[in-house]
């Protein structure tokens, strides 16, 4: 006889509840945004300002026995440059914490004060700048009067499309965008990556690499510490680049409160991401000092080319700049060709085109160019087609110059990788500093570096490290390791890691030279 079913208890219905509810939870384990919407300051009372007071002069004696006073004024002190606007976004509220303070939260500012630490922090580097709040709708876009836009958020970033075209604009022209998902959350990561893909759809976000100046142009930073699971690990900034600048940087993990020194209220914060107070504040100093360093970098890469009518189209007799379009950062300072080119006019008597032709090698006809230019910033590779119409291309008595932006280590491993692919068997050999090509029409035998570049390469001293690929004899392929473009453009680049403007541009004429008489 079989028993009847036995009923399930309460005890039973719980558990089978509980389990379900974990299993729901494991499927889709990440926190709603809203769960990350809340206030990550200080409650530290502002302090006013110190106000300057000047003494006036006296006035006039009074009848005793009345005491002398002396008139003051408060002096306004000179406003100081604004270094960057911490942009209003998305919604606010206001709510009661555990201690019963009410306090009011915002999407761009839930840590009020991390901008004012920001700048505190520039003016300890002697960077006497200041920052404001900046709303888009009544916002100049004008880098030369504000370099920088800070967004900082938890919650998924919304702008509007004229927004967001106007930012591309400001970027263009020379701008930086500082993008902090201030606790690690991945709705704000994402969707301000989004955003500016939108933004800048021929570009994609790239890891800032280990070496880049961002990580060392105040302080040397090879590992931080990642609260909320990442320990000690290497800095991780991505960003969107404009020629050799960071237009657009994407921090992953939270700074604000680290800028802000006090990581207090994250811990309290499911899934939050951040680095401690000391990595933060590093991070800070560079990116700081890089915002001002690369200012006029921006400016500078951010003017358009300009071609006379002569220039537009190409005449076979005169010297054509071909620069090689890869799968990496390819165009790398922008102007710089032409920049060379124009003193190349100045200096000699031969026939240049200003005009500088993007080549695509898979594609284009190269029988037209006896000479072709490749630079890069970071890693890069040639299809099949490309590596075997390079190949075709030098072995028949075309020449290649190839540039090192900013002396990176990631491009370098790349052009040694890619040139053995494309000539197999060959290896890039030094170019001795009485070569031929040092003696155009000025003697390069001996070059300056810039110091960066001197203080990690001292070995270098005063002479050209250019690498060469001999083929039947013949100098087919120069590849200059550290930055030469850069110089040809006038304006300083910190930590770039290459040669000195006049030496730049001397030996990008030289080489010039040789190119067109071998």
């Amino acid at each position: 006889m079989t028993s009847p079913p036995r009923k399930r208890g309460p005890t039973l219905r719980i558990l089978i509840f509980a389990v379900l509810t974990c299993a729901s939870l494991g499927v889709n384990s990440r926190a709603d945004e809203n769960d990350w919407f809340v206030y990550l300051g200080t409650k530290e009372a502002k302090q006013a300002p110190r106000k300057n007071i000047n003494a006036a002069e006296a006035l006039p004696p009074l009848p005793l026995p009345a005491t002398p006073l002396r008139r003051t004024e408060r002096k306004k002190p000179p406003q100081p440059d604004c270094l960057v606007g911490k942009v209003i976004w998305g919604q606010s509220a206001s709510f009661v914490d555990t201690t019963g303070d009410k306090l009011e939260i915002a999407d761009w500012n839930l840590c009020p004060t991390d901008a004012e630490k920001f700048v505190e922090t520039a003016r300890a580097l002697d960077l006497q700048y200041h920052w404001q709040n900046t709303n888009l709708n009544s916002f100049h876009f004008d880098p030369e009067q504000l370099p920088a836009l800070l967004f900082s958020g938890v919650r998924t970033l919304k702008l509007s499309d004229s927004h967001i075209q106007s930012l591309r604009d400001y970027v263009l022209s020379g701008g930086m965008i500082i993008c902090d998902s201030i606790a690690g959350s991945p709705y704000f990561y994402d969707s301000a990556k989004k955003i500016f893909l939108r933004a800048f759809p021929e570009s994609r976000f790239r890891v800032i690499a280990a070496d880049h100046p961002l990580y060392h142009i105040i302080v040397d930073i090879d590992k931080v510490t990642c609260l909320g699971g990442k320990g000690q690990t290497e800095p991780f900034l991505e960003g969107i680049y404009v020629g050799s600048r960071v237009g657009v940087l994407v921090s992953k993990f939270g700074l604000g409160c680290g800028w802000n020194r006090n990581t207090e209220r994250l811990k309290d914060l499911r899934d939050a991401a951040y680095y401690d107070v000391k990595s933060a504040n590093d991070i800070g100093a560079d990116l700081a000092a890089y915002i001002v360093g690369y200012a006029e970098v921006g400016l500078v890469e951010g003017r358009p080319e300009v071609f006379g009518l002569a220039d537009q189209a190409r005449p076979t007799d005169e010297f054509v700049f071909a620069q090689i379009k890869h799968d990496g950062l390819w165009n790398v300072h922008p102007g710089a060709a032409t920049a060379l080119l124009t003193k190349l006019r100045r200096y000699t008597s031969v026939r240049v085109n200003l005009k500088r032709v993007g080549v695509d090698v898979a594609q284009d006809d190269l029988s037209s160019y006896p000479f072709l230019y490749l630079t890069g910033l970071d890693d890069f590779s040639f299809s099949p087609q490309e590596i075997s119409t390079l190949k075709q291309y030098l072995t028949s008595g075309g020449l290649l110059l190839i540039n090192n932006g900013l002396g990176l280590g990631t491009f370098d491993a790349a052009v040694r990788r890619e040139i053995k692919k494309v000539l197999p068997g060959i290896t890039l050999e030094p170019v001795p500093a009485g070569h031929n090509l040092h003696r155009g029409i000025f003697d390069t035998s001996v070059v300056q570096y810039t110091p960066s570049l001197v203080k990690s390469k001292s070995e270098l001293g005063g002479q050209p490290y250019l690498l060469g690929v001999m083929i039947n004899g013949d100098l087919r392929v120069i590849y200059s390791p550290y930055d030469l473009e850069a110089g040809w453009l006038e304006v300083q680049y910190p930590q770039m890691r290459g040669y000195e403007s006049i030496s730049a541009q001397r030996l990008g004429m030289n080489i010039v030279i040789y190119m067109m008489t071998h």
